[in-house]
């Protein structure tokens, strides 16, 4: 069969890798794709995300079998649901279930609405009711912004002040645009957090991995959230007991919820959760597509063949009897431009990367995953993101893989390279 991944990410890269090893999978073709997934797929940069006409067109002049939509912009804009009514089998939600991500006080409403546990929290439309808000209750909270903010719309509030001055940046200065034109106060809840993952045809669902990503910029989870600043699977904080009330409390209400309420969801489930010290799960955010960077290590690990499932799904006929079966461990480093996640520079030359953006020094349990990357006038890879590598390694323990993940990244740089020296940590401290 032939699959059109949709996007040009780490993540985009990191399916692509897995479709391309499928004996199902005759031809990956990518859009944009990127000078980095050219490796396992057919590129078409003139063809953006966003692009329904572009996307349809190309599915059909070439023949797509399946379409995998990667980031959520496309998701919340509807590509899905045009693709569908063209006849293409889509893994990915309609815009009706896609507003899980796209709105993050439907995604509370709708938690609520079906005793999901999560966060207690407030949702404003202007400055200074939600200014007033964080004085009167006092103490930590969380502000996030309402819309799509490529992760990094959430800050983490130590103080009222430390609120009132991410909420005058979201709603004042309009940092995330439109996506902070409504933002959700919520508290600050305790815990570990942990991504779990679920692939769902709108009824029955086949469960994935649980990882654990980074996103706070720097060392000791300091600093500003980003997109994520590296990942590791499996997260031990998610036990065989930890993982039954996630799904009974959590993972199936959400599915008969959004069946109940006419929007049945169709393609991966990320549930961020926040795991308390007694082991009770609670929903710290939902996503409508595999994370990024946790799908990197996901995708090294699994051993077995994801396209029957992304099809089954696609479909409407996922076959809960199929088993993928997991490595042992995989970790994830993400090197960052200097400046993220706020300005950076790009065109930074990439060092230590071999002709086809794999390691230079051929470490088989190795694999870089091109998040923000192109290819120079002289053909060498240079920085064109913020995130721009997911140096990502498997091994028999978190630590093994944690070890070669780094040496790897020893090896590779590029002018104002940033990256944080403690993923995984607390796996190994436990």
């Amino acid at each position: 069969m032939k699959v059109l991944v949709v996007g040009s990410g780490g993540r985009e890269h990191a399916l692509a890798w897995k479709i391309a090893a499928s004996p199902r999978v005759e031809r990956v073709l990518a859009a944009p794709g990127s000078a980095g997934m050219a490796l396992q797929a057919d590129c078409f940069p003139e063809v953006q995300v966003s692009d329904c006409d572009g996307l349809l067109e190309l599915a059909r002049r070439e023949s797509v079998d399946l379409v995998v939509i990667g980031p959520e912009n496309p998701l919340a804009e509807g590509v899905a649901d045009r693709l569908r009514e063209a006849g293409l089998a889509v893994f990915g939600p309609s815009a009706a279930a896609a507003r899980l991500e796209g709105s993050k006080a439907f995604a509370k409403d709708f938690m609520v609405r079906h005793g999901i546990p999560t966060a207690a929290y407030a949702a404003f439309d202007s400055l200074e009711p939600a200014l007033a808000y964080v004085r009167e209750q006092g103490g930590a909270c969380v502000v996030k912004a309402d819309g799509l903010a490529a992760g990094k719309g959430v800050a983490m509030c130590a103080t009222p002040a430390e609120a009132e001055a991410a909420l005058r940046e979201m709603m004042g200065e309009r940092r995330f645009g439109d996506a902070g034109d409504r933002v959700v106060v919520e508290e600050w809840m305790q815990g570990e957090e942990a991504s779990y993952y679920a692939i769902t045809d709108g009824e029955r669902i086949v469960t994935l991995a649980a990882a654990q990503d980074h996103k706070r910029a720097l060392d000791g989870d300091e600093g500003e959230n980003t997109g994520g600043m590296g990942a590791y699977s499996p997260a031990p904080v998610v036990t065989p007991q930890v993982e039954k009330q996630v799904l009974e409390s959590i993972v199936y209400p959400t599915i008969r919820g959004m069946a109940a309420d006419g929007c049945p969801y169709v393609g991966v489930l990320y549930v961020g959760l926040m795991i308390d010290s007694a082991g009770n799960p609670r929903v710290v955010e939902f996503n409508v597509r595999f994370g990024d960077p946790e799908t990197q290590p996901l995708m090294a690990r699994m051993e077995g063949d994801l396209v029957p499932l992304l099809d089954g799904a696609a479909r409407g006929a996922l076959d809960t009897r199929h088993e993928v079966g997991w490595g042992d461990a995989a970790v994830c480093v993400v090197l960052a431009s200097g400046g993220y996640p706020r300005a950076f520079e790009k065109g930074r030359v990439i060092a230590g990367l071999a002709a086809d953006g794999g390691p230079a020094d051929g470490d088989s349990q190795v694999v870089v995953f091109h998040a923000g990357t192109r290819r120079g006038e002289d053909g060498a890879f240079e920085t064109s993101g913020g995130r721009v590598l997911g140096v990502t390694a498997w091994g028999a323990t978190v630590e093994e893989a944690r070890d070669r993940a780094y040496r790897a990244v020893s090896r590779i740089g590029f002018e104002g390279v940033q990256y944080r020296r403690d993923i995984a940590s607390r796996a190994l401290g436990r």
